[in-house]
């Protein structure tokens, strides 16, 4: 199914970097939750099932992509505020989207 241009512009993903990151203990699938600096935007939080390949620590100072116009979601006892943005292997486990080099925080993908 095609788009129109109009239709994807309307997606804002952005460029964050994780600043925190903590065990997502009540979500049904494993995940962390986020706390992500997008510059101007502040910081804003999001749930990710990214448990397969990356342990907390490692993801800390981590530049990512995120869709940071969505309406909050509610996950578990948690306020997702941006989805990061990932792709899943042949076995679903997911990797993140991330810029090849550092850029600014909050730039926008086109």
């Amino acid at each position: 199914m095609a788009i129109a241009y109009a239709d994807f512009d309307k997606v804002e993903m952005r460029v964050g970097r994780i600043a925190r990151v903590e065990i997502f203990s009540k979500a049904r699938k494993p995940a962390y939750k986020l706390w992500i600096d997008f510059g101007e935007l502040g910081i804003k939080q999001s749930s990710a099932q990214l448990t397969a390949f990356d342990q907390p620590e490692a993801l800390i100072g981590k530049q990512v992509i995120a869709v940071t116009n969505f309406p909050p979601k509610q996950i578990a006892d948690f306020m997702s505020e941006v989805l990061v943005l990932g792709v899943p292997d042949q076995e679903g486990r997911v990797t993140l989207l991330s810029p090849d080099h550092e850029v600014p925080l909050g730039v926008r993908v086109f």
